[in-house]
């Protein structure tokens, strides 16, 4: 009988302890975003914005703007150098 108390105490603790997973919060898509601070305290982050003027219009009050850290960018090709031939 001391195996179900047991049991019981490891199960409880496993499952208060499993905190909620979040999906990715930047959109890869766009440079900028903005975290806004909720009325009840929370914040959450969302990247939509082309620029920094036009998130910083949106903010007014309501967050932060930033640099989005995960823009894809597309890769570069190097230059090709032009030789004269003379």
């Amino acid at each position: 009988m001391r195996i179900k108390p047991t049991w019981l105490v490891l199960v409880s603790g496993t499952m208060l302890s499993i905190a909620p997973c979040h999906a990715q919060t930047y959109d890869p898509r766009y440079p900028v975003c903005i975290q806004v601070n909720e009325s009840g305290g929370g914040t959450h982050i969302d990247c939509r914005f082309t620029s920094m003027p036009q998130c910083q219009s949106s903010a007014s009050g309501l967050g932060f703007c930033f640099a989005n850290p995960y823009l894809r960018r597309e890769p570069t090709r190097p230059q090709s150098r032009v030789y004269r031939q003379g």
